[in-house]
């Protein structure tokens, strides 16, 4: 009885050992591989490849905020960051005060009746709905947000209101909830048989405030540390919910102001999804989990699985908030296909992936041959490389403003997939066309110095966010990769034509920025 005991706890200690050999240590080896980096990867399709970097050592004020105070804080007091511009005429403000008002407060009385209608609705049925009431109020963030868009920018540089709709998109009760225009456009429209879904596609929601702002949340579907699959193309990427956050952030640290704000939360889908949805279809489209955990997916036909689904933690469910523009009927816009849009096939190819010479044919059509349309094209294909977005097919304009308006840069979600990867198609438009802005020239060129560093000022921002850490640190190690990729390609530019082809003036440069540089190419 002894001996078998004996033999028994010896066949335990052999199966452990063998387990932990073969299977927990490897584990923890690739976890370990993970965090600290150890991937000797190389280039194809003649992008370049980049072994992971092993993050720095840092301590936490130097991290976030250096010895000498805070970069960020600097940066924005940057002579670059503050050249005003002249007063802004009507035309060049997107809306009239007084109309947006009348506008809102009519929809306002909308929603109140319907809100009534459900609730009798529902009361005759014996079903007890939550009452949801409206405080509008003219002088809330988003509509201050709203009134502060213009020809050059969605806010001012000094807005010290979009801090303030930032957290309240972040805090503010959430009143209703449903699918959003596009994805109600795409019901029963979805083609199987398509390679490139429509627009949409993926789960989002329009969640109405208490004070009646409206904010789109994207789920989480991507942990921070995972890198899309090689296997993937650009257009069946995941869309990340950090990436959003991380664009509006990269986005004004560049100055560009063009994405709307974005924040990070944490909703709970039973009680602020379902529990305030009077959409049907979103409520027939919620379950419990094997794990007891709410889920819900979206209901175009080629994703309505369980499989495509998310779910809470039980109900916790974190997303980022990007912030409404005014509505179609009161701003229109209208999209535009980019010109340097990607083949969305698994074989095909644009004329600009085969043409070195492409963007001479662009220069010599419209809107592209004047203006500062293809200059600001170029800003954008920039800001995407910086984030590794390939999926720019489209872009927005205000028709308000013309060929002279501002582009906007919506829809940033599959940023971010990469930072092992820097895809140098992406950079098309400038090194085809071999322009840039004077202004935006000079601003990569201050985030290169190590004190305003890009990657030291986006975690400090980013450090603002209520889902800290956004990125990882090797993602903002590769923002640094790929602005000196972008200086770079400039400096090929300027050493092929000059620099009075290349950079175009913009704007009357202060001096006390110039007085700045030629202080610091002195020392």
């Amino acid at each position: 009885m002894k001996r078998d005991r004996f033999l028994l706890a010896i066949t335990f200690i052999v199966i452990l050992t063998v387990d932990v050999y073969f299977v927990l240590l490897p584990r923890l080896r690739a976890w370990y591989d993970l965090s600290s980096g150890g991937c000797n990867c190389h280039g194809v399709n003649g992008s370049v490849r980049y072994p992971e970097q092993v993050p720095h050592k840092k301590t936490l004020s130097s991290n976030f905020v250096s010895q000498k105070g805070s970069k960020l804080k600097r940066l924005f007091g940057h002579p670059l960051y503050n050249i005003h511009l002249p007063e802004l005429s009507p035309d060049e403000r997107l809306l009239e005060e007084e109309a947006l008002m009348e506008y809102y407060r009519r929809k306002v009385t909308r929603w109140q009746r319907q809100q009534k209608f459900y609730v009798e609705a529902a009361a005759a049925s014996n079903i007890s709905l939550p009452e949801q009431p409206v405080n509008f109020n003219t002088d809330a963030s988003w509509l201050r947000f709203h009134l502060g868009i213009n020809r050059y920018s969605l806010y001012p540089r000094d807005d010290e209101n979009i801090d303030q709709l930032l957290h309240d998109m972040q805090s503010a009760t959430i009143i209703g909830a449903d699918y959003t225009q596009d994805e109600k456009a795409l019901k029963g429209a979805c083609d199987c048989s398509q390679v490139v879904k429509p627009s949409g596609h993926h789960l989002k929601l329009a969640l109405k405030l208490q004070d009646f702002g409206k904010a789109m949340f994207k789920p989480m579907r991507q942990e921070r540390h995972e890198e899309t699959p090689e296997d993937f193309f650009y257009f069946v990427d995941f869309q990340r919910h950090n990436a959003e956050i991380a664009s509006f952030h990269l986005d004004r640290v560049l100055d560009f102001r063009r994405v709307p704000p974005v924040v990070g939360r944490l909703i709970n889908v039973t009680g602020e999804v379902l529990y305030t949805t009077y959409n049907e279809e979103l409520r027939s489209v919620f379950f419990t989990s094997p794990a007891n955990n709410t889920c819900f997916f979206a209901k175009c036909l080629y994703v309505c699985k369980t499989e495509y689904a998310v779910c809470g933690h039980p109900d916790l469910l974190e997303g980022s908030m990007s912030a409404y523009l005014p509505g179609l009927s009161v701003a229109p816009r209208i999209s535009i296909p980019s010109p340097w849009i990607r083949s969305y096939t698994f074989t095909g190819k644009e004329e600009w992936e085969v043409n070195p010479s492409y963007c001479d044919t662009i220069k010599k059509l419209y809107p592209y041959s004047s203006g500062n349309r293809l200059l600001n094209i170029i800003d954008m294909a920039i800001f995407d490389f910086l984030t590794g977005n390939m999926d720019r097919h489209h872009y927005e304009i205000f028709t308000k403003f013309g060929d002279e308006g501002l582009l906007l840069h919506l829809d940033n979600a599959r940023g971010f997939g990469k930072h092992s990867y820097d895809e140098m198609s992406i950079l098309a438009p400038l090194t085809q066309c071999c322009m840039i802005k004077r202004s935006t020239l000079l601003r990569l060129q201050l985030l290169m110095q190590p004190e305003y560093r890009l990657s030291d000022v986006m975690r400090e921002s980013l450090d603002r966010d209520p889902l800290r850490p956004v990125l990882t640190e090797l993602h903002l190690q590769a923002l640094d990769r790929r602005l000196e990729r972008v200086i770079r390609s400039v400096s090929r530019c300027v050493k092929k034509l000059g620099e009075a082809k290349v950079v175009v003036t913009d704007f009357i440069e202060a001096s006390g920025a110039a007085t700045e540089r030629n202080h610091k190419k002195s020392r």
